[in-house]
């Protein structure tokens, strides 16, 4: 983009935003950007790929870099989750590291560690979830001494809450700061470096995650088999788009579980991604919804090329037929 094409006074700044599962990493970013784009869920492991996610406050273009949660499984697909994690840390003018305070946080900051081969350097660290506990009790000196010995690059730390928005004006002011003078990535209104197939693909997953119990979220995935923009003769009319997606799961017993009943828990998966992705496309949208048998595909790796998780350095080399 040339500098030319923007005003000289514009500032730009990208940040990894890290921590490990259920951390408030996506909640924090939907907070930010003022919209539901990154995916929530109450269970962990909800975010399997890293994307942007950016926003202007002012003449400053914040890029966030949305992340998996980083945490140790030996499966395929946590193997390139957490590579999509590490990938996330690279190239970036900061790193938030979000830690839960109800949790041990130097404890969960020193086993999210173990995930990254080198150092992390500028690094701020978000204390969440402020709302669940007593913020005037909250004493951090030796907390962030501690941290500070495990990581040398952490600058700053701030204690938040998406919740009541506690604090959250302190960081979109730090970050306006250090941001520094350039042309923004995003100029014409887009808010992310991924197209509408993969936020179709999210949105679906999503609400699998809302309407299923226990452990099966974990296993389901979800492909798209066709996406169709129907052109109308009339430049006016609302636009169309037609998308067939499979919900693949592990086992056979899985698939009635998704369809449910009379087809009620797929058809509310329907109903409700639906709505979201009509909300992101401003047109009318017919979604088919299959559910497939794809046995272990969280350790085939034609199957997670296709969900957009590339391979990494730790990753098996056994390929499978889907």
């Amino acid at each position: 983009m040339l500098l030319e094409d923007q005003h000289p006074l514009n500032k730009a700044i990208m940040i990894a935003v890290l921590g490990k599962p259920n951390a408030g990493k996506s909640t924090l970013i939907n907070h930010l950007i003022g919209f539901d784009l990154s995916i929530v869920s109450s269970k962990p492991q909800t975010t399997r790929n890293n994307f942007h996610c950016a926003f202007t406050i002012d003449r400053t273009e914040v890029v966030l870099v949305d992340t998996p949660g980083v945490h140790s499984n030996n499966q395929e697909l946590n193997k390139r989750m957490n590579g999509q994690a590490q990938m996330g840390a690279e190239g970036v003018d900061l790193n938030f590291v979000l830690l839960d305070l109800t949790t041990n946080v130097v404890g969960e900051f020193k086993d999210f560690l173990k995930n990254f081969e080198h150092a992390l350097s500028r690094t701020w660290i978000i204390f969440t979830k402020a709302d669940l506990v007593n913020k005037e009790a909250i004493s951090l000196t030796e907390t962030m001494k501690a941290i500070k010995e495990l990581c040398p690059g952490v600058e700053k730390h701030f204690i938040i809450s998406t919740k009541d928005g506690h604090n959250i004006h302190e960081v979109t002011g730090a970050i306006q700061d250090v941001a520094q003078s350039g042309p923004h990535l995003y100029p014409r209104g887009d808010v992310s470096n991924k197209n509408e197939r993969f936020f179709v693909t999210e949105y679906i997953r999503e609400q699998a995650f809302r309407l299923l119990n226990e452990e099966l979220p974990y296993e389901v995935a979800v492909v798209i088999d066709e996406y169709k923009d129907v052109k109308k003769k009339d430049d006016n009319a609302t636009p169309e788009a037609h998308i067939s997606a499979s919900i693949l799961v592990n086992r056979p017993s899985q698939r009635a579980i998704v369809v449910g009943r009379g087809g009620s828990i797929i058809k509310e998966i329907g109903i409700n991604a639906r709505k979201k992705i009509e909300a992101m496309t401003g047109g009318k949208v017919h979604l088919n919804l299959h559910v497939k048998v794809s046995p272990k595909w969280f350790n085939n790796n034609f199957v997670l090329d296709e969900i957009g998780l590339p391979r990494t350095q730790h990753s098996a080399r056994v390929w499978r037929k889907k």
